[in-house]
């Protein structure tokens, strides 16, 4: 593609952060934050499509059958009661290991190293797969995860030991140009 775009010029240069928490107020009054717009996006990924959907309509199901056939406005109480205690019981696991992995693997060098390092591991990918499936932590076999937590330690040191020291970046020239 270098080729292709040799002697381009960038017009503009946008983005828009991946919100990588929980918003602190989901639900303000009788609205009710769904998809990127509450935060539900996996930190690891980026990935948000499925959340989207999902809180999309656990939201509305919860909203439909508080308002009882239309006799009532549900409370802000009553949408946190439901809608968000039922999603943060659902995923809010997922959501603490993937933050947790993303602290220790993806901090600096040496921990990347020792990420890509189990990632040949049949059991982490196994388990990787099943848990982005199913969008879930996956229950998994105790034996197994406490080999991994040995083989995990064991990575970090030798991924910690191997790896380059990460390089310094700062480019206050190109960034003022963005602004």
């Amino acid at each position: 593609a270098g080729d292709k775009i040799a002697g381009g010029k960038i017009i503009k240069v946008e983005a828009h952060p991946i919100p990588e928490h929980y918003r602190p107020r989901r639900v303000q009054g009788r609205m009710a934050l769904v998809g990127d717009a509450a935060g539900y996006v996996t930190k690891c990924s980026g990935e948000g499509i499925y959340f989207a959907a999902k809180s999309g309509r656990m939201a509305a199901e919860a909203i439909v059958k508080l308002m009882d056939g239309g006799r009532r406005l549900p409370t802000q109480a009553d949408i946190e009661r439901t809608y968000i205690a039922d999603y943060d019981k659902l995923y809010g696991p997922t959501y603490t290991v993937l933050d947790i992995l993303q602290k220790v693997f993806y901090s600096n060098n040496g921990a990347r190293e020792a990420f890509v390092e189990l990632c040949n591991s049949k059991y982490v990918q196994q388990v990787t797969f099943d848990s982005y499936l199913y969008k879930k932590v996956q229950g998994n076999n105790p034996l197994d995860d406490i080999k991994l937590l040995g083989e995990t330690i064991g990575c970090l040191i030798k991924g910690y030991s191997i790896a380059k020291p990460d390089a310094e970046f700062s480019n206050p020239v190109e960034s003022m140009k963005r602004l």
